[in-house]
């Protein structure tokens, strides 16, 4: 039995998003370099990322990774980043989608990017657990 979907869209849609989404980020000064030095195979890694959100969304087994991983072992990326990557998603969203679906989305994206945000925090050694 499948899942119904978190809310309604289609996979063009997310499609869509995606591409538009990482056009944004490539031209961000702060953001491009960054994921110039880990992606050089834009297209393939738009693909993975659509298959991540049709998971996220649509409940499909499309997608195999670990985001928590990949951000964390990056080594160059810090919380602050989230808030611009949010920022240029949330607009991505409100261009591309209606309302109700553009802030469904978006919560979800927040929701996984604090989960991220926290991964790529620094820490300073283990917790002082007394």
């Amino acid at each position: 039995m499948s899942m119904p979907p978190r809310f309604p869209i289609s996979v063009e849609q997310i499609a869509q998003v995606v591409a538009a989404f990482y056009a944004a980020v490539r031209a961000d000064p702060e953001l491009g370099p960054i994921f110039a030095k880990h992606v050089t195979d834009w297209p393939s890694h738009e693909e993975k990322i659509v298959r991540f959100w049709r998971n996220a969304i649509l409940f499909e087994r499309s997608y195999e990774g670990n985001p928590m991983a990949a951000h964390s072992n990056a080594g160059n990326v810090m919380p602050v980043h989230f808030d611009i990557w949010l920022g240029h998603f949330d607009a991505t969203l409100a261009q591309l989608l209606p309302a109700e679906t553009a802030s469904a989305w978006s919560a979800l994206a927040h929701r996984i990017g604090r989960g991220l945000r926290y991964g790529v925090m620094p820490t300073n050694g283990p917790p002082n657990l007394t």
